[in-house]
């Protein structure tokens, strides 16, 4: 099985997310046209149970299937991987049909006494094959994620995209107008047409892959002592895995019930608090965010490769590995961050078409940006097998959102600006836990200069420049969008340019390594 070499995966992965970003984002601007704020609230309040369901049944055996192929890999027993997803499929089809069981009949009171909204019941129905589908499909994924194969996966992600938009836009298309329920039931029946592609065709690949070599050995030919090891060894993964995303992402499904519940109880008729929280959500925070494509590509690539390194006891090398990724982070996530949050306002309304989208706009994109930095380093320790103790940070963080969104959204005059404190200090408190626990593994120094210092600083001298040629260019006669594109322009070739002056774009690599190596020795 011929591999990409980490350089080419994180770069063949990027292209293909930020084609899915830019693809997912018409799509996000498309739909919420088409249906509007209320419905995007609705559609962003059923989403969180997809997490919920994921965490009960596939998120564990899916990291398993990752983690167990690399290390696979590392160790030279490549067949090993074939036994290892026949297992995690085995047993994510067990939990999904436990799941579905107990899900399906009580569909009406989790959309009522949960969701606290009855028009929420058809989409957590239409949920259970999507679920389906997408767990078959993430196996599969992470197979060949772990294997070092990223071809497949990518050329997946492309048409994935574009069949979901296609089919939920042509979905709504033909049948709109129709209620909100069943507006939210056509999105998700969109996603299912995607996923049957996807898990589809991610399972032909993978049979594809697996039968070229003739020595592979059936599951049916292990002997019962190495089938009972190989299911210990998942399952010790998958469990408390899957246990603390459940337990996350039950937080995290609370805090989004949260959000249109507290701004009712402030005052609020219950069309606007879904419409805000659509607004906020579905628009404000997907505008913010186009620039992680970066960060889940290589999030892809690294785990693999730290989980390698961890299992060949080179410390060193995931010391490396670990701050070239959080360089090519803050390098890419901080200009990105400090320019949306200045032209989020009119770039939001001429997309959504919304003059509320880009409200909180500098508070959400550095949460974000904080959140790139927690996801990475979060990366970094599940590479290096702390599994468990980076998902007890997400829990921790999980409770402190979940928290403070119910303590500052129930407080007169605060709204919206309490949710969006909740999200900024979690993030903070996110980042915190796991680079103490980075550093403590592999002593990577906090690198100030290079982290921090240098791209803040760049950034915010592109952000400020951006902001004061705004209202220039629409004095000039400029549209409020070209007049914001003509600032983007201006913010990259101003920040490039004070990373320049500052040194740091002159061979980053050897100037990384000295560091580190100077940091090792302290």
């Amino acid at each position: 099985m011929k591999t990409l070499s980490a350089l080419g995966s994180t770069a063949l992965l990027t292209a293909v997310s930020l084609f899915s970003q830019v693809v997912g984002f018409l799509y996000r601007v498309a739909l919420s046209r088409m249906v509007g704020a209320e419905i995007m609230g609705l559609y962003q309040l059923v989403m969180p149970v997809s997490s919920v369901l994921l965490s009960l049944t596939a998120v564990g055996f899916t990291v398993a299937c990752s983690h167990l192929s690399a290390r696979d890999q590392a160790v030279g027993n490549k067949f090993t991987a074939a036994r290892t997803v026949h297992a995690c499929v085995a047993g994510f089809l067990t939990a999904f049909t436990a799941v579905a069981l107990v899900v399906a009949p009580l569909s009406d009171a989790i959309s009522v006494h949960f969701l606290g909204d009855a028009r929420a019941r058809l989409g957590i129905l239409l949920l259970l094959p999507w679920v389906l589908l997408t767990g078959l499909e993430n196996i599969h994924k992470h197979f060949f994620y772990g294997s070092g194969n990223v071809r497949p996966p990518a050329f997946t992600e492309i048409c994935e995209q574009v069949i979901r938009a296609g089919a939920v836009l042509g979905l709504l298309w033909y049948f709109l107008p129709q209620n909100p329920e069943r507006t939210v039931g056509l999105i998700v029946c969109g996603m299912i047409v995607c996923e049957v592609f996807s898990a589809a065709t991610l399972t032909l690949l993978y049979r594809k892959a697996m039968r070229r070599p003739s020595s592979i050995p059936s599951p049916s030919s292990e002997g019962r002592t190495a089938r009972k090891a190989l299911r210990r060894r998942v399952l010790s993964i998958a469990l408390p895995i899957g246990a603390t995303a459940l337990l996350s992402n039950l937080m995290g499904a609370w805090t989004a019930v949260l959000v249109p519940q507290r701004l009712v109880r402030t005052g609020s008729d219950v069309s606007s608090a879904m419409s805000a929280f659509g607004v906020m959500c579905g628009m404000t925070l997907p505008l913010l965010s186009l620039p992680t494509a970066f960060i889940s590509a290589m999030g892809l690539v690294l785990l693999p490769k730290l989980s390698q390194a961890a299992a060949l006891g080179r410390m060193e090398l995931c010391r490396v590995r670990a701050d070239k990724a959080i360089t090519a982070a803050a390098w890419l996530i901080l200009p990105a961050s400090a320019l949306l949050s200045v032209l989020a306002h009119p770039l939001g309304a001429a997309m959504f078409h919304n003059a509320a989208v880009g409200e909180f706009a500098l508070p959400l994109a550095l949460g974000v940006a904080m959140s790139c930095f927690e996801a990475v380093t979060s990366v970094c320790l599940n590479g290096l097998g702390k599994q468990r103790l980076n998902a007890a940070h997400g829990l921790v963080c999980g409770a402190v959102q979940l928290f403070l969104t119910w303590w500052r959204m129930a407080l007169p005059d605060v709204g919206l600006r309490g949710y969006v404190e909740a999200f900024l200090v979690s993030t903070v408190v996110g980042c915190t836990l796991n680079w103490r626990t980075l550093h403590t593994l592999t002593k990577l120094p906090f690198l100030w200069r290079r982290w921090l210092i240098a791209p803040g600083l760049s950034a915010l001298l592109a952000a400020l420049d951006a902001k004061l040629l705004f209202p220039v260019l629409t004095r000039s006669g400029l549209g409020e969008t070209a007049a914001a594109l003509g600032c983007l322009g201006l913010g990259i070739v101003v920040y490039l340019s004070a990373m320049a002056a500052q040194g740091m774009l002159d061979s980053p690599l050897s100037k990384g390594k000295g560091s580190l190596d100077r940091g090792s020795k302290i």
